[in-house]
């Protein structure tokens, strides 16, 4: 009797998993089996290939080693500063240094090329102050830019992770050792950073794995010449077609990432302690302090608004320089490459107008955002009541958020490569992508609702769509809007895999940013400021909704 409840509970929900599984099914795990079978074929597994494997995967971890190591040494007093001290303006900093992390990744590729590329706005300032002067006066280097774009992107993590470990602390314990004659320097080494040690190797961890899967900011700051992983796989598969070497470098990425976050996930549970939270932060009071928080501060404003300023003002500033026989550098502000958004002024059946590509990209976004809530609800409502089919279903629904996109896009490519001529596969991957977010978002709002009061609404006689319209629906009101929100913002920012699959006629804004940076001519560089500009706006605008519109205590993605 025991087993046939038991049984009946476990199944009972399993007509709810139907359609998100067959989804799965048919975009994930097909296209991921295809990338299997075309890695251990003849065709890749070559004395050709592993040269050039072994090089892409040394260069990733260099990058990605390097990228965390000075993501810690910008993230780990940053963490000190937010945790122990008190300062005017500390939300609005903390905030901002939380904003590139969720911008898509073009955003802050364009950003960092507004600042510092050839066209950028601190060469075309020493340009003009300048006019006689070498055109490259504030370029710098490639992987340097790709580096501080890392540093840009991930310091977050650090803040929040180590910050939140700091916080926790029991302040008497270094109370303790400060009477016991410790100075400062061994308060930390003795007695904080054993503490906060397991918190420091997960967020390095993770700061590591998402600089291993770094590609636009990559591919768009650094081109073929930096060539990591993702990278690679995209030229491989797109520029060579050669969709053998790209499954083998897929496989390779595939294997690293799961034994990072199944390294990720140990850590993870190791870092906790039975310690008393922080009383209270405190105001900087010694000169020390006053120029350590001086320091931080300035650093991080100087760091983090320079970008992100430096795009929307480079997006208005024209700048054509003339080096004939007399050096003249003409400038000034303009609205014309907003204008140029909509024009097609070169009069070509192959060229699309910027504007198109936005068009696309919400068609794109809307049909996300209705795949991804009809196939996140009934998830969602069976993860509500989770019964051991659920504990096990629950990470399976979960593995599209560990692959990476450029390898969503290979597997479309090598499963469904005829249908590629169909602009309707971008909505798929997208909502492969989008997904996790929305059932995480609508889980605990559905777990939220009391079930007193559906039995007290069907107790007075209400059917059940009238229970669902009077009792359910109010409460997942807001988080379906969230859920929407999320999905949608996703679709607009994704990239990987969109550029694989996304056919010249049907760009997306992010596409379309790449293709104009990649092109020769002031116009072209001013039209894709534009657009990463509006890109960042609606992105931004889409996070601030979902704070405000989500349930409190869910959680950060």
């Amino acid at each position: 009797m025991y087993l046939s409840t038991r049984l009946h509970g476990n199944l009972s929900t399993l007509p709810l998993w139907l359609p998100p599984l067959a989804f799965l099914a048919v975009f994930f795990f097909f296209p991921l089996s295809r990338i299997f079978a075309l890695t251990f074929s003849s065709e890749a597994l070559t004395a050709k290939n592993l040269p050039i494997t072994t090089y892409t995967l040394l260069f990733t971890f260099y990058q990605a080693i390097l990228s965390t190591l000075l993501t810690l040494l910008l993230g780990l007093p940053s963490a000190y500063l937010f945790a122990r001290f008190d300062f005017r303006g500390k939300a609005l900093l903390r905030a901002l240094t939380a904003v590139p992390f969720m911008l898509p990744t073009v955003v802050v590729a364009a950003a960092f090329n507004s600042l510092f590329g050839s066209r950028g706005l601190l060469n075309a300032i020493a340009n003009y102050q300048l006019p006689t002067a070498a055109s490259s006066s504030f370029i710098i280097h490639p992987f340097l830019a790709i580096l501080l774009a890392h540093v840009f992107y991930n310091t977050t993590i650090i803040i929040r992770i180590v910050g939140a470990a700091l916080s926790s602390l029991d302040p008497k314990l270094e109370q303790t050792a400060r009477s016991l004659g410790a100075d400062s320097l061994r308060v930390w080494m003795n007695v904080t950073l054993p503490l906060i040690r397991p918190s420091i190797l997960a967020a390095s961890l993770l700061v590591f794995l998402f600089d291993f899967t770094s590609f636009g900011v990559i591919l768009l700051l650094g081109g073929s010449q930096f060539a990591t992983l993702e990278v690679e796989i995209y030229i491989q598969a797109v520029k060579l077609l050669n969709l053998p070497l790209a499954a083998l470098l897929s496989a390779v990425q595939l294997l690293c990432t799961l034994l990072f976050s199944i390294l990720y996930s140990h850590l993870i549970t190791r870092n906790s302690y039975p310690l008393s939270p922080r009383s209270s932060v405190i105001k900087p009071r010694t000169l020390k302090q006053k120029l350590f928080v001086s320091a931080i501060v300035l650093l991080l404003s100087t760091f983090y608004f320079l970008p992100l300023a430096s795009l929307p003002i480079r997006s208005l500033f024209r700048l054509e320089a003339n080096r004939g026989q007399r050096a003249e550098v003409q400038y000034g502000f303009t609205a014309d490459y907003y204008k140029e958004l909509f024009i097609n002024r070169r009069g070509s059946v192959f060229y699309v107008p910027p504007i198109r590509a936005a068009f696309n990209s919400l068609a794109y976004a809307s049909a996300t955002v209705l795949l991804s809530l009809l196939l996140g609800f009934p998830a969602a409502f069976a993860l509500a009541k989770p019964t051991r089919l659920e504990k096990i279903l629950d990470p399976l629904i979960m593995l599209p958020l560990g692959s990476s996109a450029v390898m969503l896009g290979l597997g479309f490519i090598i499963a469904y490569g005829k249908w590629l001529t169909s602009p309707l596969l971008v909505p798929f991957a997208h909502t492969l992508v989008a997904l996790p977010f929305v059932i995480r978002t609508l889980q605990p709002a559905i777990a939220s609702i009391p079930q007193r009061l559906r039995d007290a609404a069907s107790t007075l006689g209400a059917p059940p769509l009238e229970v669902w319209k009077s009792i359910d629906l109010p409460i997942l009101r807001r988080a379906a809007l969230a859920a929407a929100t999320f999905a949608f913002t996703v679709s607009l920012g994704e990239f990987g895999a969109t550029l694989l699959i996304s056919r010249p006629e049907y760009p997306t804004i992010p596409v379309a940013i790449e293709r104009f940076l990649s092109q020769p001519g002031g116009l072209n560089y001013g039209q894709a400021m534009a657009m990463a500009t509006l890109l960042m706006l609606l992105t931004t605008a889409g996070i601030l909704l979902i704070e405000k519109i989500r349930l409190p205590h869910t959680g950060d993605f």
